[in-house]
Protein backbone atom coordinates (compact mmCIF):
# COMPACT_ATOMS: atom_id res chain seq x y z
CA UNK A 1 0.00 0.00 0.00
CA UNK A 2 1.60 3.49 -0.97
CA UNK A 3 2.50 5.35 2.54
CA UNK A 4 0.11 8.46 0.92
CA UNK A 5 -2.95 6.46 0.94
CA UNK A 6 -3.64 6.32 4.85
CA UNK A 7 -3.00 10.24 4.89
CA UNK A 8 -5.28 10.74 2.22
CA UNK A 9 -8.42 9.01 3.23
CA UNK A 10 -7.68 10.56 6.43
CA UNK A 11 -7.33 13.84 5.29
CA UNK A 12 -10.88 13.03 3.04
CA UNK A 13 -12.46 11.39 6.66
CA UNK A 14 -12.03 14.49 8.43
CA UNK A 15 -13.05 16.99 6.03
CA UNK A 16 -15.77 15.59 5.84
CA UNK A 17 -16.41 15.56 9.44
CA UNK A 18 -15.28 19.31 9.44
CA UNK A 19 -18.48 19.77 7.17
CA UNK A 20 -20.65 17.73 9.34
CA UNK A 21 -19.52 19.54 11.90
CA UNK A 22 -19.96 22.82 10.12
CA UNK A 23 -23.70 22.08 9.58
CA UNK A 24 -24.96 22.19 13.32
CA UNK A 25 -22.24 24.91 14.06
CA UNK A 26 -24.06 27.57 11.19
CA UNK A 27 -27.25 26.51 12.55
CA UNK A 28 -26.90 26.77 16.25
CA UNK A 29 -25.01 30.37 15.95
CA UNK A 30 -28.02 31.43 13.93
CA UNK A 31 -29.81 30.60 16.60
CA UNK A 32 -27.64 32.16 19.35
CA UNK A 33 -27.56 35.55 17.08
CA UNK A 34 -31.02 35.66 16.88
CA UNK A 35 -31.85 35.01 20.86
CA UNK A 36 -29.63 37.67 21.36
CA UNK A 37 -30.63 39.84 18.46
CA UNK A 38 -27.07 40.54 17.66
CA UNK A 39 -27.73 41.24 13.82
CA UNK A 40 -27.13 38.69 10.87
CA UNK A 41 -23.92 40.50 9.64
CA UNK A 42 -22.81 40.49 13.25
CA UNK A 43 -23.25 36.54 13.61
CA UNK A 44 -21.51 35.87 10.74
CA UNK A 45 -18.41 38.56 11.33
CA UNK A 46 -17.96 38.07 15.25
CA UNK A 47 -19.98 34.44 16.32
CA UNK A 48 -19.11 32.61 13.43
CA UNK A 49 -15.62 34.43 12.68
CA UNK A 50 -14.54 33.54 16.54
CA UNK A 51 -15.57 29.99 16.22
CA UNK A 52 -14.10 28.95 13.13
CA UNK A 53 -11.00 31.02 13.87
CA UNK A 54 -9.96 28.98 16.77
CA UNK A 55 -8.03 26.01 14.65
CA UNK A 56 -5.78 28.67 12.90
CA UNK A 57 -5.06 30.91 16.18
CA UNK A 58 -4.49 27.78 17.80
CA UNK A 59 -1.95 26.29 15.39
CA UNK A 60 -0.44 29.97 15.92
CA UNK A 61 -0.45 29.89 19.38
CA UNK A 62 1.11 26.43 19.73
CA UNK A 63 4.46 27.42 17.51
CA UNK A 64 4.80 30.66 18.91
CA UNK A 65 4.71 29.90 22.23
CA UNK A 66 5.50 26.02 22.94
CA UNK A 67 7.61 25.38 19.45
CA UNK A 68 11.70 24.39 20.90
CA UNK A 69 13.43 25.36 17.63
CA UNK A 70 13.40 29.22 15.47
CA UNK A 71 11.88 26.70 12.41
CA UNK A 72 8.78 25.84 14.77
CA UNK A 73 8.30 29.32 15.80
CA UNK A 74 8.40 30.44 12.20
CA UNK A 75 5.76 28.13 11.08
CA UNK A 76 3.20 29.95 13.67
CA UNK A 77 4.47 32.88 11.57
CA UNK A 78 3.76 31.60 8.13
CA UNK A 79 0.61 30.63 9.34
CA UNK A 80 -0.74 34.07 10.95
CA UNK A 81 0.48 35.19 7.58
CA UNK A 82 -0.97 32.80 5.31
CA UNK A 83 -4.30 32.43 7.06
CA UNK A 84 -5.33 36.00 5.52
CA UNK A 85 -3.94 34.62 2.33
CA UNK A 86 -5.97 32.16 1.73
CA UNK A 87 -9.20 34.05 3.13
CA UNK A 88 -8.96 36.84 1.08
CA UNK A 89 -8.02 34.46 -2.13
CA UNK A 90 -9.65 31.01 -2.13
CA UNK A 91 -12.14 31.47 0.01
CA UNK A 92 -13.80 34.19 -1.74
CA UNK A 93 -13.18 32.35 -4.56
CA UNK A 94 -15.24 29.32 -3.36
CA UNK A 95 -18.00 31.57 -2.25
CA UNK A 96 -18.14 32.70 -5.74
CA UNK A 97 -18.05 29.82 -7.32
CA UNK A 98 -20.40 28.04 -5.07
CA UNK A 99 -22.82 31.37 -5.94
CA UNK A 100 -22.79 29.88 -9.38
CA UNK A 101 -23.33 26.01 -8.80
CA UNK A 102 -25.92 27.62 -6.52
CA UNK A 103 -27.54 29.69 -9.58
CA UNK A 104 -27.92 32.07 -7.05
CA UNK A 105 -27.53 36.31 -8.17
CA UNK A 106 -24.75 38.10 -5.90
CA UNK A 107 -26.90 41.16 -6.23
CA UNK A 108 -30.81 41.67 -4.33
CA UNK A 109 -32.22 44.51 -2.96
CA UNK A 110 -30.20 45.21 -0.27
CA UNK A 111 -26.75 44.45 -1.77
CA UNK A 112 -25.45 47.77 -1.63
CA UNK A 113 -25.90 48.37 2.47
CA UNK A 114 -24.15 44.52 2.42
CA UNK A 115 -21.12 45.62 -0.11
CA UNK A 116 -20.92 48.58 1.50
CA UNK A 117 -20.67 46.99 4.92
CA UNK A 118 -18.19 44.46 3.24
CA UNK A 119 -15.88 47.07 1.62
CA UNK A 120 -15.81 48.85 5.56
CA UNK A 121 -14.46 45.12 6.87
CA UNK A 122 -11.65 45.40 3.69
CA UNK A 123 -10.80 48.65 5.04
CA UNK A 124 -10.26 47.85 8.27
CA UNK A 125 -8.20 45.27 7.61
CA UNK A 126 -5.65 47.14 5.11
CA UNK A 127 -5.02 49.44 7.60
CA UNK A 128 -4.16 46.48 9.69
CA UNK A 129 -2.52 44.53 7.40
CA UNK A 130 0.06 47.46 5.95
CA UNK A 131 0.79 47.87 9.86
CA UNK A 132 1.25 44.20 10.50
CA UNK A 133 3.66 43.91 7.54
CA UNK A 134 5.41 46.92 8.30
CA UNK A 135 6.31 45.54 11.82
CA UNK A 136 7.64 42.41 9.77
CA UNK A 137 10.22 44.18 8.06
CA UNK A 138 12.07 46.43 11.25
CA UNK A 139 13.47 45.44 14.58
CA UNK A 140 13.22 46.99 17.38
CA UNK A 141 13.11 46.64 21.20
CA UNK A 142 9.46 47.67 21.88
CA UNK A 143 8.11 45.49 19.34
CA UNK A 144 6.51 43.13 21.66
CA UNK A 145 4.20 45.93 22.96
CA UNK A 146 2.37 46.18 19.64
CA UNK A 147 0.55 43.02 19.73
CA UNK A 148 -1.48 44.77 22.59
CA UNK A 149 -2.45 47.39 19.33
CA UNK A 150 -3.56 44.34 17.79
CA UNK A 151 -5.74 43.10 20.39
CA UNK A 152 -7.70 46.67 20.75
CA UNK A 153 -8.04 46.79 17.07
CA UNK A 154 -9.82 43.97 17.09
CA UNK A 155 -11.36 44.74 19.98
CA UNK A 156 -12.72 47.88 18.80
CA UNK A 157 -14.21 46.31 15.07
CA UNK A 158 -16.20 44.14 17.50
CA UNK A 159 -17.57 47.25 18.88
CA UNK A 160 -18.29 49.02 15.48
CA UNK A 161 -19.69 45.60 14.76
CA UNK A 162 -22.60 45.22 17.27
CA UNK A 163 -23.02 48.69 17.50
CA UNK A 164 -23.89 48.85 13.28
CA UNK A 165 -27.27 49.04 11.58
CA UNK A 166 -28.31 45.20 11.37
CA UNK A 167 -30.29 44.86 7.91
CA UNK A 168 -33.44 42.62 7.16
CA UNK A 169 -32.90 39.28 8.18
CA UNK A 170 -31.62 36.99 4.85
CA UNK A 171 -33.70 33.56 4.74
CA UNK A 172 -35.88 31.63 7.18
CA UNK A 173 -34.04 30.82 10.75
CA UNK A 174 -33.93 26.60 10.55
CA UNK A 175 -35.26 24.38 13.42
CA UNK A 176 -32.19 24.07 15.73
CA UNK A 177 -30.71 20.53 14.91
CA UNK A 178 -30.83 19.37 18.44
CA UNK A 179 -34.55 20.28 18.46
CA UNK A 180 -36.07 20.24 15.11
CA UNK A 181 -39.50 19.99 16.44
CA UNK A 182 -39.22 23.07 18.06
CA UNK A 183 -40.13 26.19 17.33
CA UNK A 184 -38.64 28.20 20.11
CA UNK A 185 -35.86 26.06 21.03
CA UNK A 186 -34.05 26.86 24.58
CA UNK A 187 -30.76 29.47 24.21
CA UNK A 188 -29.06 27.19 26.05
CA UNK A 189 -29.77 24.04 23.70
CA UNK A 190 -28.59 26.42 20.81
CA UNK A 191 -25.36 26.95 22.81
CA UNK A 192 -24.34 23.88 23.66
CA UNK A 193 -25.15 22.63 19.96
CA UNK A 194 -22.61 25.21 18.75
CA UNK A 195 -20.19 24.61 21.61
CA UNK A 196 -19.83 20.96 20.22
CA UNK A 197 -20.00 22.08 16.79
CA UNK A 198 -16.67 23.85 17.46
CA UNK A 199 -14.72 21.45 19.43
CA UNK A 200 -15.25 18.48 16.51
CA UNK A 201 -14.38 21.58 14.32
CA UNK A 202 -11.45 21.38 16.01
CA UNK A 203 -10.67 17.81 16.98
CA UNK A 204 -11.34 17.62 13.11
CA UNK A 205 -9.08 20.28 11.69
CA UNK A 206 -6.16 19.22 13.78
CA UNK A 207 -6.17 15.94 12.27
CA UNK A 208 -6.68 17.19 8.44
CA UNK A 209 -3.50 19.67 9.21
CA UNK A 210 -1.49 16.70 10.83
CA UNK A 211 -2.04 14.34 7.57
CA UNK A 212 -1.16 17.66 5.39
CA UNK A 213 2.09 18.38 7.44
CA UNK A 214 2.67 14.67 6.38
CA UNK A 215 1.78 14.88 3.12
CA UNK A 216 4.23 17.93 2.95
CA UNK A 217 6.99 15.92 4.42
CA UNK A 218 6.51 13.61 1.32
CA UNK A 219 6.43 15.99 -0.98
CA UNK A 220 9.80 17.92 0.31
CA UNK A 221 8.02 21.13 1.34
CA UNK A 222 9.85 23.09 3.88
CA UNK A 223 8.03 23.66 7.25
CA UNK A 224 7.90 27.39 6.93
CA UNK A 225 6.51 27.12 3.24
CA UNK A 226 4.18 24.37 4.70
CA UNK A 227 2.79 26.56 7.31
CA UNK A 228 2.58 29.27 4.36
CA UNK A 229 0.93 27.18 1.67
CA UNK A 230 -1.10 23.96 3.07
CA UNK A 231 -1.83 24.56 6.43
CA UNK A 232 -4.11 27.78 6.25
CA UNK A 233 -5.94 26.06 3.29
CA UNK A 234 -6.99 23.39 5.99
CA UNK A 235 -7.71 25.97 9.00
CA UNK A 236 -9.39 27.91 6.89
CA UNK A 237 -11.56 24.98 5.82
CA UNK A 238 -14.38 26.07 8.47
CA UNK A 239 -15.01 29.53 7.29
CA UNK A 240 -14.88 27.98 3.52
CA UNK A 241 -17.84 25.00 4.39
CA UNK A 242 -19.48 27.92 6.26
CA UNK A 243 -19.90 29.99 2.75
CA UNK A 244 -21.14 26.86 1.16
CA UNK A 245 -23.45 25.78 3.32
CA UNK A 246 -24.93 29.70 3.76
CA UNK A 247 -24.80 30.37 0.14
CA UNK A 248 -26.70 27.43 -0.53
CA UNK A 249 -29.38 28.54 1.94
CA UNK A 250 -29.88 31.69 0.15
CA UNK A 251 -27.98 33.31 3.09
CA UNK A 252 -25.45 35.39 0.98
CA UNK A 253 -24.70 38.13 3.47
CA UNK A 254 -23.80 35.66 6.00
CA UNK A 255 -21.37 33.50 3.64
CA UNK A 256 -19.45 36.98 2.78
CA UNK A 257 -19.26 38.07 6.30
CA UNK A 258 -18.08 35.10 8.04
CA UNK A 259 -14.97 35.32 5.76
CA UNK A 260 -14.80 39.16 5.97
CA UNK A 261 -14.69 38.52 9.72
CA UNK A 262 -12.44 35.86 9.56
CA UNK A 263 -9.63 37.98 8.15
CA UNK A 264 -10.37 40.46 10.74
CA UNK A 265 -9.23 37.93 13.20
CA UNK A 266 -6.36 36.23 11.31
CA UNK A 267 -5.29 40.39 10.99
CA UNK A 268 -5.24 40.74 14.72
CA UNK A 269 -5.04 38.00 17.23
CA UNK A 270 -2.69 35.25 15.67
CA UNK A 271 -0.74 38.13 14.90
CA UNK A 272 -0.22 39.75 18.50
CA UNK A 273 0.25 36.13 19.53
CA UNK A 274 3.54 36.42 17.05
CA UNK A 275 4.92 39.55 17.91
CA UNK A 276 4.48 38.75 21.90
CA UNK A 277 6.84 35.02 20.83
CA UNK A 278 8.92 35.77 18.36
CA UNK A 279 11.14 38.76 16.64
CA UNK A 280 8.15 38.65 14.08
CA UNK A 281 10.82 39.37 11.15
CA UNK A 282 9.38 38.15 7.57
CA UNK A 283 11.04 36.29 5.60
CA UNK A 284 10.75 36.97 1.57
CA UNK A 285 8.23 34.32 1.12
CA UNK A 286 6.46 35.70 3.79
CA UNK A 287 7.14 38.86 2.22
CA UNK A 288 5.87 37.84 -0.96
CA UNK A 289 2.72 35.89 0.63
CA UNK A 290 1.56 39.46 2.61
CA UNK A 291 2.24 41.49 -0.88
CA UNK A 292 -0.74 39.46 -2.60
CA UNK A 293 -2.52 39.50 0.20
CA UNK A 294 -2.98 43.34 -0.36
CA UNK A 295 -3.27 42.95 -3.66
CA UNK A 296 -6.25 40.88 -3.42
CA UNK A 297 -7.76 42.67 -0.83
CA UNK A 298 -7.60 46.08 -2.28
CA UNK A 299 -9.13 44.47 -5.36
CA UNK A 300 -12.45 43.08 -3.26
CA UNK A 301 -12.79 46.68 -1.38
CA UNK A 302 -12.75 48.24 -4.75
CA UNK A 303 -15.34 45.70 -5.81
CA UNK A 304 -17.58 46.46 -2.94
CA UNK A 305 -17.18 50.11 -2.54
CA UNK A 306 -17.75 50.47 -6.23
CA UNK A 307 -21.17 48.17 -5.92
CA UNK A 308 -19.83 46.59 -8.93
CA UNK A 309 -18.90 43.12 -7.15
CA UNK A 310 -20.02 39.72 -8.63
CA UNK A 311 -19.68 36.45 -8.92
CA UNK A 312 -16.94 36.49 -11.89
CA UNK A 313 -15.09 38.79 -9.38
CA UNK A 314 -15.07 36.91 -6.55
CA UNK A 315 -14.15 33.73 -8.32
CA UNK A 316 -11.45 35.25 -10.22
CA UNK A 317 -9.86 35.85 -6.70
CA UNK A 318 -8.05 32.55 -6.63
CA UNK A 319 -5.99 33.51 -9.69
CA UNK A 320 -4.08 35.90 -6.83
CA UNK A 321 -3.35 32.40 -5.13
CA UNK A 322 -1.73 30.82 -8.22
CA UNK A 323 -0.18 33.79 -9.03
CA UNK A 324 1.71 33.61 -5.54
CA UNK A 325 2.49 29.98 -6.07
CA UNK A 326 3.78 30.94 -9.53
CA UNK A 327 6.45 33.93 -7.55
CA UNK A 328 7.08 31.68 -4.91
CA UNK A 329 8.46 28.69 -7.64
CA UNK A 330 9.85 31.30 -9.35
CA UNK A 331 11.88 32.51 -6.92
CA UNK A 332 13.20 29.58 -5.49
CA UNK A 333 11.67 29.85 -2.49
CA UNK A 334 10.67 26.09 -2.11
Amino acid sequence: MSPLLLPILILLGSAAVIYLACEFFVNGVEWIGHRFDVGQKATGTILAAFGTALPESVVTLVAVAFGSTPAQKQIGVGAALGGPLVLATIAYAVAGWTLYAAKRPLSSAGAQADFKGLSRDQGWFLCIFVFKLTAGLIAFAFKPWLGVLFLAAYGAYVWQETRGEQGEAEGELEPLKLAPKSEHPPTSLAVVQTVAAVLVIFVASRLFVGQIDTLGQHLGLKPQLLALLLSPIATELPETLNAIIWIRQGKIRLALANISGAMMIQATIPTALGIFFTPWILDPALIVAGGVTLAAVILLYLGFRSGRMSRGWLSGMALFYAAFIAIILGMGLT
